[in-house]
């Protein structure tokens, strides 16, 4: 995919797993055991699908992250090569790369449990590491790796004026500074009323309602909703991140164009099984967008 001349330089640092999808006729209850119909183990992880879905969506993309030394370390790393994200930052560290597992049901519903693996070394930032994040135009963020070492990448980032956009989940407290140091905040409902008061400290917040679209709320007051396209949804999984990797791809844009293209993005997403496997590329945004 060519990179457009005005394609902003996005690093995204963050997990990076492997997914291992089981499909079923529906969920389990707690002691209950249902027969599935299906299994995947697909690349995945947050940080590596909004890397993906950023870069697929028009961003230039480096990846800051970490894999382990086992059998899905190269897998992993591939992904990431293959989709044109920049990996000369990844590094590899002893010990197994993260996992999630992942269930989904004929609804195209999930439930999810993520392992960090080696996405939990992630505890320090070279200096080269800190060159690239200030020679960024945005730093893209998730909570699957460390809470410190996203604080001190935010830090640096606004310090070399880097857009901080962060997608705080799973969601849990954060440090008073790094809230100060974020300057987009992208969560679904259930993360926004988690998150409460938190979220008033950020001057652009999208929150994501799945079929419903997304909502944004400015710093002068300024109030956005965008409805999202219909589709035949089939797999939920990574629609968050193809939704936050586009928003970021197209941020330079403005938020109602860059809200109106995410939501584009985070439906066709749902199309597909999987998380980086379903992540549309930008001919496929644009088309859906034509067709609306």
């Amino acid at each position: 995919m060519t990179v457009e001349s005005d394609a902003p330089a996005i690093v995204v640092l963050g997990s990076v797993n492997m997914d291992l999808i089981t499909t079923t006729a529906r969920r389990p209850v707690p002691g209950e055991t249902v027969l599935g119909n299906g299994f995947a183990m697909v690349p995945g992880g947050k940080g590596a699908n909004q890397a993906i879905a950023a870069r697929r969506a028009g961003g230039e993309v480096s990846f800051l992250g970490a894999v382990g030394d086992d059998v899905f370390a190269g897998e992993l790393r591939a992904a990431l090569t293959n989709a044109a994200v920049f990996t000369d930052r990844l590094r590899t560290v002893a010990g197994p790369s993260g996992i999630a597992t992942i269930v989904v049901d004929d609804d195209g519903e999930n439930s999810i449990i993520v392992v960090g693996g080696a996405n939990t070394r992630m505890t320090e930032l070279t200096e080269d590491d800190l060159a690239a994040i200030a020679a960024a135009d945005i730093l893209l963020c998730q909570l699957e790796i460390p809470v410190e070492t996203i604080a001190a990448a935010a830090r640096h980032a606004r310090a070399h004026d880097t857009t901080v956009l962060v997608n705080p989940s799973p969601a849990r407290p954060l440090p008073a500074d790094l809230w100060t140091n974020i300057d987009v905040a992208v969560v679904n409902s259930g993360e926004a009323e988690q998150l409460g008061a938190d979220l008033d400290t950020v001057a652009h917040v999208v929150v994501t309602r799945g079929a419903a679209g997304a909502d944004y709320r400015g710093p002068d007051g300024a109030r956005l909703s965008q409805p999202s396209p219909r589709v035949d949804v089939v797999d939920t999984t990574g629609a968050g991140d193809a939704f936050t990797g586009a928003l970021a791809a197209a941020w330079h844009r403005g938020p109602e164009w860059a809200l109106t293209w995410a939501c584009a993005a985070g439906a066709l997403a749902t199309t597909r099984l999987g998380a980086s496997s379903s992540i549309p590329a930008r001919e496929e945004i644009t088309a859906a967008l034509a067709a609306e």
